[in-house]
């Protein structure tokens, strides 16, 4: 009847007491609570619940716990692969322990002191045998220690160089590799342990607890749900016909049982697509059958409750 004219509407009134058709742009609806659910990252048991229905919890509040013995032990295995390989990569970057080199020096040493001796016995040998005192083949194999004890000398001295050098570029690069990918798995096993306690996101009031302790909970599934109370929304359908006059940030007033009069709300969205009506065809006479959902949010969200209804009053957005 909104297209009606004034005239008409006031003689069908007259006519018909028991009508009374609401005035054009004066809407019912009713409060939207924005709510936030807490959810942990994996799933498990609930070891604890720390926060009731009804109970108000301010940002980063512990809300619940899980089990965390696996995860303790994941982050004890993934410190000790992270311990592993940087050793592992200290070794190569410092070269062979210096106990290892120092056996090599030893040896090295050792060695030289051989030599020493095959020398003297070979330059003793030589001449000897240049007065005939002793056979050439004694020569020999004195000359043969000689090459001998100096071969381990060379030897010896090629490992204690390798012993005191680091590794080799590829090497190190590996083991830099084995340390960052040790390094990444510690940081999940920390991220997994610190995920079994699930605190608030918001500040808020606890409005339902789904779950009790000893319940098994899924990854991402809601175990709270949070009503933050500045954060309330004015649900309300508009005619077809009066859709085209309601726009964002249009202000509007609220009024409903007990909650006062005058409760400023503004225009936040308009849907673009019809709301709640039958498959029907859109012909002139179908279209005033059309409803469109809006969203104002509430400028005072403490006076007024989830769920309540309201009526909505654009009148004022449309004197201006």
């Amino acid at each position: 009847m909104a297209n009606l004219p004034d005239w008409l509407i006031s003689l069908i009134a007259a006519v018909y007491p028991g009508i009374n058709p609401p005035p054009a742009y004066v809407y019912d609806g009713y409060v939207e609570g924005d709510f936030v659910y807490a959810a942990a990252a994996s799933g498990g048991r609930i070891e604890e619940i720390a926060a009731i229905e009804g109970q108000d919890v301010f940002s980063g509040a512990l809300l619940f716990t899980l089990e965390d013995a696996q995860a303790q032990a994941g982050l004890r295995a993934a410190e000790a692969q992270f311990a592993q390989a940087q050793a592992e990569l200290d070794n190569l970057t410092t070269g062979a322990r210096d106990a290892e080199a120092e056996v090599i020096r030893a040896q090295l040493t050792q060695a030289r002191v051989a030599l020493d001796i095959a020398q003297t016995r070979l330059e003793r040998s030589s001449a000897l045998l240049s007065r005939g005192s002793i056979p050439q083949a004694q020569v020999d194999d004195q000359q043969a220690a000689v090459d001998e004890a100096s071969a381990q000398v060379a030897r010896l001295e090629a490992e204690l160089r390798v012993a005191e050098l680091p590794a080799r570029d590829a090497q190190r690069r590996a083991g830099e590799a084995a340390v960052a990918a040790a390094r990444a798995q510690l940081d999940i096993a920390r991220e997994t342990l610190a995920d079994r306690k699930v605190f608030a996101p918001v500040t808020g009031r606890i409005d339902r607890v789904y779950f009790e302790a000893g319940e098994v909970t899924g990854a991402g599934a809601p175990v709270m749900s949070i009503l933050q109370p500045d954060a309330m929304t004015a649900l309300f359908f508009v005619p077809e016909a009066e859709r085209a006059d309601i726009k964002p940030n249009d202000m509007v007033l609220l009024t409903c049982e007990g909650c006062g009069e005058g409760i400023e709300a503004r225009v936040t969205r308009l849907a673009s697509d019809p709301q709640y009506t039958p498959p029907i065809l859109y012909t002139r006479d179908e279209r005033g059958r059309l409803v469109y959902r809006v969203e104002a949010e509430v400028l005072e969200p403490t006076a007024v409750l989830p769920g309540q209804p309201v009526t909505v009053d654009a009148r004022a957005g449309r004197d201006n």
